[in-house]
């Protein structure tokens, strides 16, 4: 099905399934500890070694020797895989650096070896008794330094009038510095992977957000046709984008299943989490702002520092600012420093998450100079269309709504215009806002739908559930379709077996994939009717397809064959004739210790529009999980790094600090009922990661106006306050 004219009315519109807050349908195997995870599949692999990785001691430089004598020699040990054992390995498009280092190394703890052997602690005992010679090289890991140094960067502007004459001749403006730290996905799943070759075919049950982006990758790096792989990931404990790629645990499985002859599993170990997979890199961002006297910006400049390995990308900080705020006169840029710390790469809303805690206190900050409230200033320079392309407009834009609910909501009026004006006691009380913006993406996505004699609904697609609620909404989609109960349809997810959905990312994933099952539903729906002597326009419902007075269960329809039709959703222009955006507000009141500096979020409230809401359970699910995200983003979470030896220090659960129940507060969401037909038949749009976007300056400029105390470098930690505070008065 091509989707390339606007969603008129469809089945989905009934909302007699769609729409409701309905629980999660794999939330009982969750709970009960019986859902198996990747690690965990004793059922089809009972008799798996176990693999443990050895990490490069250095960030850059050469191995001149392994010697695995002791290794070798160790109780239980099956296997060693090393670069000299593995075979020509190639590397997969979506991969910076090789999954398997050696005899050059890229960056710290990149993998280097793997142990086999009969049991973990085996494994583990012996990665130890390797003895690995290095030849270190220097390398550059510090992000301000590369960026005032005299090496070559990697730039990428865009450019909208004239942003220098106009910043210049403004009659107020703003010239701003802001930074936000390296941070780490930190789920609780780490990357892991069972692997088990049968003769050359391989199978890998492993964590994975994207099984068709993988399976590719997989058989590129393996040398092996992509038709010998079966990779099945149904269910993942976490990603936030760190399981979008084919990483080191499922290379190395299949490596070291097809050396020890068994199949091998293989779990990262938390310091391998953070060192050897991907991060969000670091932004130092300059931000300037120019504005009339009425408080009308006439020109905005957002430029965005950050590094990577060679041939990797920036971290995109900018791309909300090329579309939130009006201004004829603009400028963006994108600057990549080349340095040598583990790749930079997707995290939860990577650009906008980032780009937002600095525009956002940039907005603040400029609304304070021009003495007007801060929605106020952020409504007047509100815009319908596209600012560098004023012939596109955009498909749903509910901005101002989304500021206009919230502040209503959570007592916007009651806010001291002025900062360290409410005290409680030896507390500061402060209330910030910030906007919320993330592109809507849609993508290719397929399922095979199956109805059976008992009349059955079984939809099968590779797209991934990684605590987002896709089993759900995949199964109310189906059942709107068909006009059957929940309990009649069966949702089967991550095996590359079943068509190529558009997987788990980018806030993609629930419309685009539904979208699939959607069509496919379409295809089943016209043979039912063709076979049942239907005309097109008969209602399926109560798990019959009905026309006139005529009624026929869909199982006597079905019959013993059944049915089993395959499809998929294809997006044509309209993605392009219509800037597609979601748009949310984001308020916060937060307590700050008046003696010690320490923050403490006390209310928070998210008001989103983002298309169709198709369960609102869910939804809200992943926007208050967001916004704790953005509660540890900007008062806590940050890989700290060791700009001598260049890895990050605290790189496990007890250095690296995330937001705990006792951090969070109550948090109110508000869904503004909305629905977009440019997006999809679904008329849904994204949530997961726009519930992120916004968090942490809102947050950011709730301490300010609670201490008067305006800190730029994330995080907000009490340090960078505590010299600051204001005084008070006995």
């Amino acid at each position: 099905m091509r989707f390339d004219t606007p969603a008129g009315t469809n089945p989905i519109d009934q909302l007699k399934v769609i729409g409701k807050p309905v629980d999660r349908i794999d939330g009982p195997l969750k709970t009960t500890g019986t859902a198996p995870y990747a690690y965990e599949r004793h059922d089809v692999a009972p008799d798996a070694a176990y693999g443990y990785v050895l990490g490069a001691a250095i960030a850059k430089g050469r191995i001149t020797a392994i010697d695995q004598t002791r290794a070798k020699a160790a109780p239980g040990v099956i296997a060693i895989v090393t670069a000299e054992n593995a075979g020509k390995l190639g590397k997969g498009s979506l991969n910076t650096a090789r999954l398997l280092g050696g005899p050059l190394v890229e960056h710290y703890h990149q993998a280097i070896a793997l142990v086999v052997a009969e049991t973990f602690e085996q494994a583990r005992a012996a990665a130890q008794l390797l003895k690995v010679t290095y030849d270190r090289a220097e390398g550059a890991f510090d992000l301000a330094a590369e960026k005032t140094s005299d090496k070559k960067t990697v730039d990428r502007d865009s450019k909208v009038g004239d942003f220098a004459t106009a910043f210049a001749s403004a009659e107020v403006r703003l010239d701003q510095t802001y930074s936000t730290p390296d941070q780490s996905h930190a789920m609780m799943e780490p990357h892991a992977t069972t692997a088990a070759w049968r003769g050359d075919r391989l199978t890998v049950w492993t964590s994975n957000q994207m099984v068709d982006w993988t399976v590719a990758d997989l058989a590129t790096t393996l040398g092996i046709p992509k038709d010998r792989i079966q990779l099945m990931s149904p269910y993942v404990g976490g990603g936030f984008g760190a399981k979008l790629f084919l990483r080191t645990d499922t290379v190395l499985a299949a490596l070291g299943a097809r050396l020890a002859g068994r199949p091998v599993k293989v779990a990262l170990q938390r310091p391998l989490v953070a060192n050897n997979t991907v991060h969000r890199p670091a932004t130092i961002q300059r931000i300037r702002l120019g504005a009339g006297r009425d408080g009308r910006l006439t020109a905005i400049g957002h430029e965005s520092w950050s590094g990577n390995l060679v041939n990797g990308k920036p971290e995109n900080a900018v791309q909300q600012t090329q579309l939130l705020y009006a201004a004829a006169h603009r400028l963006t840029g994108t600057r990549l420093a080349v340095l040598d710390l583990p790749e930079g790469n997707a995290m939860r809303a990577p650009g906008e998450a980032p780009g937002l805690m600095a525009l956002e206190i940039a907005m603040d900050e400029m609304a304070e100079r021009l003495g007007i409230d801060p929605i106020e200033f952020r409504v007047l320079n509100d815009t319908q269309v596209d600012p560098a392309n004023p012939a596109r407009r955009f498909s749903e834009r509910r901005l101002i709504e989304c500021m206009r609910t919230g502040a209503k909501a959570f007592g916007w009026s009651q806010r001291n215009a002025k900062p360290a004006m409410r005290r409680e006691g030896r507390q500061w009380i402060g209330i910030g806002t910030a906007v919320g913006f993330r592109n809507n993406l849609v993508t290719k996505s397929g399922a095979r739908v199956r109805l059976d004699k008992r009349g059955v609904v079984t939809v099968e697609t590779d797209m991934t559930d990684i605590g987002t609620g896709s089993y759900t909404i995949i199964a109310q989609t189906a059942a709107e379709m068909m006009g059957v109960p929940l309990d009649r349809v069966v949702v089967r997810l991550g095996d590359s077996s079943f068509p190529v959905s558009a997987g788990s990312g980018g806030q993609w994933g629930a419309n685009s994939s539904t979208a699939g099952v959607y069509a496919a539903c379409v295809k089943l729906r016209e043979a039912v009717l063709q076979r049942a002597g239907m005309p097109v326009d008969a209602s399926f419902e109560d798990g019959a397809v009905r026309s006139g007075g005529r009624s026929l269960p869909l199982s006597e329809v079905a019959g013993e064959e059944g049915f089993v039709v395959e499809d998929a959703i294809e997006f044509g222009e309209l993605s392009k004739r219509y800037q597609q955006s979601t748009f949310g507000a984001h308020f916060v009141e937060v307590a700050v210790d008046a003696y010690t500096a320490e923050v403490r979020v006390r209310r928070m409230l998210a008001v989103c529009a983002s298309g169709r809401i198709l369960n609102p359970k869910s939804a809200r699910s992943q926007v208050i999980g967001a916004m704790t995200m953005g509660v540890g983003g900007a008062l806590m979470e940050e890989l700290a790094i060791d700009k001598r030896l260049g890895f990050f220090v605290n790189h496990d659960l007890a250095g690296y600090e995330v937001p705990v129940h006792a951090d969070i507060p109550h948090q109110d969401v508000i869904f503004l009922d909305e629905t977009d037909a440019m997006s999809s038949p679904m008329k849904a749009k994204g949530i997961g990661e726009l519930g992120l976007c916004g968090v942490g300056a809102a947050i950011a400029n709730a301490v300010y106006n609670a201490t008067g105390v305006r800190v730029r470098d994330y995080p907000l930690t009490l340090d960078k306050l505590l010299g600051r505070m204001p005084r008070l008065e006995s």
